[in-house]
């Protein structure tokens, strides 16, 4: 199931709507349909057009100062999966940084007594060690004691991630009430980790970080130059709005 979920929406990004207009436009020959894919595929690869899907995807949201967010039973941060570079060196290193740093940040200011990571694993890495395990040793290295951290077993999706840490918690807690976290993750994901979260019986104080839209940006000629970084982020942000209405849906 996780490959499907990874390789449907591939015939509904810009990349696979461009390329099935090229087939189709070669065996019709209908040239007009390769114009069409290449007119889709350029406007995806603009800044203009890739920042503002981001924003849509991010739900127009803003980045909170520590002290505005409220207290809560946990603080929950989501796996944003690592890199392991070429080597035997057996490390990993950061894919997104902002989630790890918001949760020490919040524990450090006594917003939640119990912080927890989720063991992010993908089955194309089947060696690689669970991304929670990783993190605590780095949350160890900061201070955070032991006992106040938890980790869930192996997730490798965000709907297994909100049935997890919601089980966890149930451990320490058969109240409803206490059971309000503050949930860490991208911006660009926060809506669908907090629907999920949310109907897995959990109270969720969104607290998004890893914002891809600079603020006070001005509109330049470059916003209307394709780039490769720029249809990245517009094929991510689709994905999350397709993401998103699938769950709402289902």
């Amino acid at each position: 199931m996780l490959y499907l979920h990874k390789i449907l929406p591939v015939l509904f990004l810009p990349l696979g709507i461009a390329l099935v207009l090229f087939i189709v436009g070669l065996l019709l020959r209908r040239r007009y349909l390769c114009w069409l894919g290449v007119i889709v595929l350029w406007l995806a690869s603009t800044p203009i057009v890739s920042d503002s899907l981001t924003r849509v995807a991010e739900g127009w949201q803003e980045r909170q100062a520590v002290s505005e967010v409220p207290e809560a039973q946990a603080i929950v941060v989501l796996s944003a999966g690592r890199v392991r570079p070429p080597g035997h060196s057996g490390v990993s290193e950061w894919g997104d940084a902002d989630r790890f740093y918001g949760g020490i940040d919040l524990f450090q200011a006594r917003r939640a007594p119990i912080l927890v990571f989720t063991g992010g694993w993908v089955p194309w890495e089947p060696d690689a060690k669970l991304e929670g395990d990783v993190l605590v040793e780095h949350a160890l290295r900061l201070g955070v004691p032991r006992d106040r951290i938890l980790t869930t077993g192996r997730v490798s999706t965000t709907e297994e991630e909100s049935r997890a840490v919601s089980a966890l918690l149930a451990e320490r807690s058969s109240s409803r009430r206490d059971r309000r976290i503050i949930l860490i993750t991208s911006a660009m994901h926060m809506r669908r980790a907090e629907l999920l979260f949310s109907r897995a019986g959990l109270v969720v104080v969104p607290f998004p970080v890893d914002f891809r839209v600079p603020a006070g940006q001005s509109l330049t000629p470059l916003a209307f130059l394709p780039s490769g970084s720029s249809l990245g982020r517009s094929e991510s942000a689709l994905r999350e709005l397709y993401g998103s209405t699938y769950y709402r849906l289902f």
